[in-house]
């Protein structure tokens, strides 16, 4: 069935860094998802003129309003007006949810594995929320890198998931810039890093990468030479262009 437009509403904005905010939808006519789907925003200007994007969806499926989490881009069609326009009680016109390759379903017994570069975390965000709110306690762990602290997406939330103590662990590491008393990693993802953040090859987990191509890239080569089977590995990119 051909996936049709709507209107979403939008109930809260959160600012979540100084260049990325969360929309909070009401839809009411949103058919429900799978954690780790996306949806198309299409944006129309007085003249007619239409720029459509996607955006990962960063709510579980069990909370009944659609979040999505936009980063700025200062040269984008949409991610200006979506990050720094839109207020509270307008409408923005989207279709989802779409994707069924990148989900992950809380019933899934398999550990988790989750490596997330800079936005990338979006759907991995979903992911969390979701085996939250289902009470699961499949072992988790998040690798998040980062440029700077302040670049870290959901900090304080991932914090409290981390601190629950339900079998989720979180790793974060800052490319660029380490604030003084940093106690995680300092660099890009590299073979030691996740030789010694990821499950070990033979407990065959889950894994699921998402984030620029090339971050993309290297996480999944490196964790083939691990020994990990190229067929557990999930991706999903995001070039540096369009927004």
């Amino acid at each position: 069935m051909r996936i049709q437009w709507q209107l979403g509403q939008v109930a809260e904005l959160i600012q979540e860094t100084p260049r990325v905010a969360s929309l909070v939808l009401q839809v009411p006519e949103w058919p429900g998802h799978d954690a780790g789907q996306h949806v198309d925003v299409r944006l129309t200007a007085d003249d007619g003129y239409q720029a459509q994007r996607s955006y990962s969806i960063a709510s579980a499926p069990e909370d009944p309003r659609l979040a999505i989490t936009v980063e700025r881009l200062e040269d984008g069609e949409v991610s200006p007006y979506l990050v720094g326009e839109v207020k509270v009680g307008d409408k923005v016109e989207l279709r989802g949810p779409i994707g069924g390759y990148f989900v992950w379903k809380a019933g899934e017994a398999r550990p988790l594995l989750l490596i997330a570069g800079g936005s990338g975390i979006v759907p991995l965000m979903a992911m969390v929320r979701h085996r939250a709110a289902a009470g699961g306690k499949v072992p988790t762990r998040l690798l998040y890198s980062s440029r700077s602290a302040e670049d870290i997406i959901y900090r304080d939330e991932l914090d409290r998931c981390a601190s629950a103590g339900d079998g989720l662990d979180v790793a974060h590491t800052l490319t660029r810039a380490q604030p003084t008393g940093w106690s995680g990693y300092g660099r890009r993802i590299d073979r030691e890093m996740l030789r010694e953040v990821a499950w070990p090859k033979e407990q065959a987990p889950a894994v699921f990468i998402c984030g620029p191509t090339a971050f993309v890239e290297t996480a999944a080569s490196l964790l083939v030479e691990l020994g990990y089977d190229p067929l557990s590995i999930k991706t999903e990119r995001f070039g540096a262009t369009g927004g």
